[in-house]
């Protein structure tokens, strides 16, 4: 056997493999060239993307945790327009699979990003629904199943590319929320966003993110994401994406056997560019090893 299939389908889309870059660690995939064929990954998810630029949060925006990282970036982001100037015809250009992660602050914000975003190379959209809805108190969409399933079935009228939404963890039960998302319409779910933290500067008792909390990624969360990712796949019957702490093929697997159908590489590029790749090798080379020829033959094999 020379060969293994490591071909998935999220939602209507097919990847070539279920290695995907997460939004906000990848820059627009352009950044990475040089270590890689970007046209080899699953997909690339680009940073987070809302209608007008926006310029962040204050500084300081990033603090390394003993176990992965705090970040209070604040979607900063030039806006869609000039991603669709500027980003779009180059990643197009390679031929990359790309998925946008769409951020909105309103349920008519996030319809019209998603019209905007039915263009020619861009082949899935990505939910981000941690967004803090104005119109109820600045509560996160994510939190509420009420707010899930309206943000979810609004976007879903307003564009034909299959819809990935990502879940916050969060919340009190991320099944229940996943369940939500599924019956307005989501075609996939992605999970987990990251966790809510802080850090503090003993000598000056002061915060250290210039926001006062960020969200903690790395492997610190992987204990959580897996949990998670293994509920929500037990609960609802279209895909799921896993996320969280996965920097080495061994992760990924986890997530897979977990019941994850693809998986998102996040602060991994940060301290290893080319973790993606690796990744995606290790993952053929697991297959081959135990006498698997399709990647579908191990996902949600968790044996209890």
């Amino acid at each position: 056997m020379s060969t293994v299939d490591l071909r998935v389908n999220i939602g209507g889309l097919q990847l070539k493999n279920p290695v995907l870059t997460a939004s906000g660690t990848f820059g627009y995939g352009i950044e990475f060239q040089s270590f890689g064929d970007l046209n080899a990954l699953g997909g690339v998810v680009v940073k987070g993307t809302t209608l007008e630029p926006r310029a962040g949060n204050p500084p300081q925006r990033v603090v390394e945790t003993a176990a992965g990282m705090l970040n209070s970036i604040g979607l900063e982001n030039p806006g869609v327009d000039y991603f669709l100037e500027h980003y779009l015809p180059q990643l197009r250009s390679l031929g990359v699979t790309t998925i946008v992660n769409m951020a909105g602050n309103s349920v008519a914000e996030y319809c019209e990003l998603a019209e905007r975003l039915q263009q020619p190379g861009i082949a899935a959209l990505e939910l981000n629904i941690s967004c803090p809805n104005v119109k109820a108190g600045g509560m996160a969409f994510g939190t509420s199943e009420k707010l899930v399933e309206e943000v979810v079935s609004q976007v879903k009228e307003h564009s034909r590319l299959p819809l990935i939404v990502k879940l916050s963890p969060n919340v009190t039960d991320i099944a229940r929320i996943a369940q939500a998302a599924e019956a307005a319409g989501a075609d996939a779910l992605s999970l987990i966003n990251t966790l809510l933290g802080m850090a503090v500067d003993h000598r000056t008792r002061r915060p250290i993110l210039g926001n006062v909390v960020g969200g903690l990624s790395g492997p610190a969360i992987k204990p959580v994401a897996l949990r998670m990712v293994w509920q929500v796949a037990q609960a609802v019957q279209i895909p799921v994406i896993g996320i969280g702490g996965i920097m080495t093929a061994a992760d990924a697997l986890e997530f897979i056997i977990c019941g994850a159908s693809a998986i998102q590489v996040g602060a991994a590029n940060f301290v290893e560019p080319v973790a993606a790749w690796q990744i995606i090798d290790g993952i053929a080379a697991y297959l081959k090893e135990n006498g698997m020829t399709d990647i579908k033959q191990l996902i949600g094999s968790l044996e209890i």
